[in-house]
């Protein structure tokens, strides 16, 4: 059975070097792959960091710059694209600068044939896919799927310092589960997972892709909201609110539950002048929402 056809993309400013990757990719026997091409550097970054190419072959001489630099600064802006470096040069300093820059693999240019290039290419590929099944296991919550509370704190804190540097505003939302404890007294851990797995998804359903959503703890989750006032970040906690009251959680064909959350919303920097204040101010709102009848959202200010 024949596999998907793989995007490569090729950052290389030699038309030649082109024509001939294109030649040995014809000779591959395994894998199917497409060749994309970009001659200068910022082509090829812009390409790159377009994130639909499944590997990179990346020259070390870009005209003025080099691959070097092209590498760093495309993990420093979160590329995660494996890369395989090219080099016209055997000096062990260039092939080591390069791994360290965060190529996956690199090949000598006057010694690629078809067979290694192909080797190479699937090696990248395939330890590319773990390093990501890893860097999910670190910052994903197993059961939500959504971040984790480890990456909560570390994006907080990056996007305090962001916010205080350009003058934005931030938001943060807490969300808690109405009565989760008598869900899982009830009906069993089980069914509290499937609960808590629903919400979630409808919760992370209503932010943008540029914000984050966190399984914070328990049945506790939050939204970091960038360039968010608090009116805006009280918009999506009645959102939030609403969506998850609207239907019932389907458990199972004979199960279906009724379920609400309570929401609290603070503001960087009305609300708070640092992240963890804001974590505290939102916390403090998300607890006036339960007080006042929880399926709320209540906004620091309110309190």
């Amino acid at each position: 059975m024949v596999g998907p056809l793989r995007k490569i993309l090729l950052i290389d400013d030699d038309r030649m070097q082109f024509r001939l990757t294109q030649a040995h990719f014809k000779t591959f026997r395994g894998e199917r792959y497409e060749l994309e091409w970009a001659s200068t550097y910022e082509e090829g970054m812009e390409k790159l960091l377009s994130g639909l190419h499944d590997a990179c072959l990346l020259d070390y001489q870009l005209g003025e710059r080099n691959g070097l630099q092209l590498i760093q600064e495309a993990v420093g802006a979160g590329c995660r694209t494996p890369i395989v470096f090219l080099t016209a040069e055997t000096a062990e300093r260039v092939d080591i600068e390069a791994m360290n820059a965060g190529a996956l693999d690199y090949l000598v240019k006057g010694e690629i044939t078809p067979r290694n290039l192909e080797r190479s290419l699937r090696y990248a590929l395939k330890l590319g896919e773990t390093l990501e099944a890893l860097r999910r296991l670190a910052t994903r919550d197993q059961l939500t799927g959504l971040l984790n509370r480890r990456e909560f704190e570390r994006i907080l804190t990056e996007e305090e310092e962001r916010s205080m540097r350009f003058g934005h505003s931030l938001a943060l939302v807490m969300v808690d589960i109405d009565h989760f404890k008598q869900v899982n007294d009830t009906h069993g851990h089980p069914v509290g997972d499937v609960v808590l797995r629903e919400v979630a998804r409808r919760v992370a359903g209503q932010v943008r892709t540029v914000d984050r959503a966190v399984r914070f703890g328990g049945e506790e989750l939050a939204l970091i909201l960038v360039q968010t006032n608090r009116a805006g970040a009280m918009d999506v906690a009645r959102r939030v609110c609403a969506v998850v009251s609207h239907d019932p959680v389907v458990v199972n064909d004979t199960l279906s539950l009724k379920v609400t959350v309570s929401a609290g919303a603070a503001e960087l920097p009305r609300d708070a002048k640092s992240g963890p204040s804001l974590l505290n101010a939102a916390d403090k709102a998300l607890y006036a929402a339960k007080a006042r009848g929880r399926n709320r959202a209540v906004a620091y200010d309110e309190i």
